[in-house]
């Protein structure tokens, strides 16, 4: 259970989020998911996976206390990157176009997606989260993050746009669209 306070005058929502907004991730994605699976399954790949598990509370906190304005925050867990971000999308009545070349996954993780079949923007994180900020927030939420340990692989990743329909679209590293849309299942079995 998370038990604190609120500070007053802190709003943080998807019904703030609005086109022009930037998409803002504390790092690289997928090692939790792998790391489990690789336990779970005695699997073992090449370079070392481990869990991304880690509090956010603190960089969170710098966050609002450094007076960075920020939209919307959410945790990446269940439905990894995609699925939050689509939820953010339908929630606030926008689209999102997020850039594969900016979404940071380290490379053993990556190969092992490969290898299993998985795409790393689906796979589970437990210390990483997405922000959605004003573009003039960029820099200043970004230094912010890159000082604590576990944002320091902070990046931006795309930007919030008026098109509802598809929610979210990948720009990939080839220069093609590709909608990511919500899983009918999950794409590993619950690991948490």
């Amino acid at each position: 259970a998370g038990i604190g306070v609120v500070p007053s005058g802190v709003c943080l929502s998807p019904q703030l989020v609005q086109p022009g907004d930037a998409i803002l991730i504390s790092g690289d994605l997928g090692n939790h998911g792998v790391a489990v699976l690789s336990v779970r399954e005695g699997l073992a790949f090449a370079g070392e996976v481990q869990s991304d598990s880690a509090p956010l509370h603190g960089v969170v906190e710098d966050l609002i206390v450094s007076g960075v304005e920020i939209h919307c925050l959410r945790d990446l867990t269940r439905g990894g990157l995609a699925s939050a971000l689509n939820e953010i999308a339908q929630t606030a009545g926008v689209g999102m176009t997020i850039e594969e070349a900016a979404i940071p996954v380290l490379d053993p993780v990556r190969g092992a997606c490969e290898l299993l079949g998985l795409d790393p923007l689906y796979v589970a994180n437990e210390g990483r989260f997405v922000a959605m900020v004003p573009a003039s927030q960029i820099e200043p939420a970004l230094a912010v993050m890159q000082r604590h340990g576990v944002s320091a692989r902070a990046a931006l990743i795309g930007s919030v746009t008026d098109r509802r329909s598809p929610p979210v679209v990948l720009r990939t590293v080839v220069g093609t669209n590709r909608i990511l849309d919500l899983l009918s299942g999950e794409q590993l079995p619950r690991i948490c």
